[in-house]
């Protein structure tokens, strides 16, 4: 198979698209700040040089301004000027020749060495071998390459946004180099939005779908075979061996500790705060249904509704449940938003070996009594799927988000769970020793916090009933929902001339003179 070519108007024969697919995506992010993360090797600084030559050549009025580029060595600098030359003359620009300077460094036994492009339109692309102290005070696009390997990312960073109060952009590019970095808690923090940016994340495999090892055989002049890709996808990731993760999957290394620390859970606890922890016995199932269905509807009788009532009114509630039936548990996490926007968790209820039925007859008691329900997440995995249906057919598809616990949804939002937690918008975790523990459990794995595959008991002994972490992502899926964007619907019913029929809303739902639903 050779390389897919473009077809014009008349049939006649182009030259393939010169940017692949991922290539076009990183440029056509347009933000102040945008980081990408990436394999090694995919032509990604190649492609920024493509649109840097665009933005340096343009007149003011149309976008233009100087590019900054900053690699950690001279050989990236030289590859990246380089390649900003070739695309000027691509372009058909009238550019100078590249120019080798020196600027003084705040050291004065130090310089830093230059190299410059300048165009008609005033404006220049601008590489630097090393941090310049004088980049504060200028204005125009900070390019920041391999930037987990800078010496001090974090001061270069402050000095770069720096001229986003001017209207610049800072593009950061890199490999990952652990998950200490800054690199990485850069990204982490736009993540959890605690700074604004846009990210773009592309691993080796992702690239070779767009076509990778197609250009690859296009530079090589040699045919492309579909069926030697494979091959040379398998032996670029036996060339980095066990770097492979962090170098090629954008997987930062170095992980596997606990992703929350014991103070910052211990700080956000409540001793007053109850768990409400409900067992049923071995073959419990097999007991008559209205039997099984009094004695659930006393029991929320009893331990729920004293609860329930004791939440004000003016509150809106939300709620995450982990689903378990005969071997992990099944946690309920309700969570009620104030009026100062911070979220307090009123109670959390564990069932342990609870049949289905009851199961969604509790979830249910519970859901129709919280004050201004508006929001719920289910881990909507194995026979969780089933629960999580019949709650958002009771409750509305529009309300009941069915969640899917993936890697990729692990790490959009473990990063805003722990933001919540240190700005203690999320707080009243139970001082309880395992929703604590549970909540704890999150690792870092393959550079996103989860939760392990190993399972966990009570007493910590070899024997007992097991915990998987349920509590905690009971707690991370009602975070989530309390940030997810609500339908509210209102009506006022009106009622026939002479009807004594009323309807009121209430904190449990729609009363009306024939009951609540």
């Amino acid at each position: 198979m050779s390389v897919p070519l473009v077809l014009d108007s008349t049939a006649t024969l182009l030259a393939p698209a010169v940017l692949l697919d991922y290539q076009k995506e990183w440029i056509g992010i347009r933000a102040p700040l945008k980081v990408g993360e990436k394999s090694r090797r995919i032509g990604l600084t190649w492609a920024e040089a493509a649109d840097n030559v665009l933005v340096a050549a343009a007149e003011k009025p149309a976008g233009g301004q100087t590019v900054y580029y900053l690699g950690y060595n001279q050989d990236m600098t030289v590859e990246y000027i380089q390649a900003c030359a070739m695309w000027a003359r691509a372009y058909n620009y009238a550019a100078e020749e590249i120019e080798e300077g020196i600027w003084p460094d705040s050291d004065p036994d130090k310089h830093i060495k230059t190299y410059t492009i300048g165009f008609p339109s005033g404006h220049r692309i601008v590489a630097l071998t090393s941090r310049p102290s004088n980049l504060r005070g200028r204005q125009g696009v900070v390019v920041i390459d391999e930037a987990a390997f800078h010496q001090d990312l974090a001061e270069l960073l402050k000095a770069a946004l720096a001229l986003l109060i001017w209207g610049g952009e800072v593009h950061v590019i890199s490999t990952h180099d652990g998950t200490e970095n800054a690199f990485n808690e850069l990204i982490n923090d736009i993540r959890a939005g605690k700074r604004k940016g846009a990210l773009f994340r592309c691993p080796f495999r992702e690239a070779v779908a767009d076509g990778l090892y197609q250009r690859v055989c296009l530079r090589k002049g040699i045919e492309y075979r579909e069926e030697e890709e494979a091959e040379w996808v398998q032996d670029v990731y036996d060339f980095y061996g066990d770097a492979s993760e962090e170098e090629l999957d954008c997987v930062p290394s170095q992980g596997g500790g606990a992703f929350l620390s014991m103070a910052l859970v211990e700080q956000r606890s409540n001793r007053d705060v109850p768990v409400l922890r409900l067992a049923y016995p071995q073959g419990y199932e097999v007991q008559e249904e209205r039997l099984r269905l009094a004695e659930s509807l006393e029991w929320c009788e009893e331990h729920l509704l004293p609860l329930l009532k004791a939440i004000p009114l003016d509150v809106q509630s939300f709620y995450g449940m982990d689903f378990g039936r005969s071997g992990d548990l099944s946690v309920i996490w309700p969570l009620v938003k104030e009026q100062n926007l911070r979220k307090r968790t009123p109670f959390v209820v564990e069932l342990r070996n609870v049949p289905f039925k009851q199961q969604f007859q509790i979830k249910c008691y519970i859901l129709s009594r919280l004050p201004n329900f508006l929001k719920g997440a289910d881990d909507a995995r194995g026979n969780g799927s089933q629960l999580s249906e019949d709650t958002a057919i009771e409750f509305g598809f529009n309300r009941i988000e069915r969640v899917m616990l993936t890697e990729g949804w692990y790490r959009d939002n473990m990063p805003l769970f722990k933001a919540a937690l240190e700005d203690d918008t999320f707080y009243d975790i139970p001082a309880d020793k395992d929703v604590v523990s549970d909540v704890r459990a999150f690792r870092v794995v393959k550079g996103v916090a989860r939760i392990p595959e190993k399972r966990t008991n009570e007493k910590g002994e070899k024997s007992g009933p097991k915990r998987h972490g349920d509590a905690g992502i009971a707690a991370v899926l009602a975070d989530y929902a309390s940030r997810q964007d609500v339908e509210i619907f209102e009506f006022h019913r009106v009622p026939p001339s002479g009807s004594h029929d009323r309807t009121v809303q209430t904190g449990g739902g729609w009363r009306t003179n024939k009951g609540i639903w």
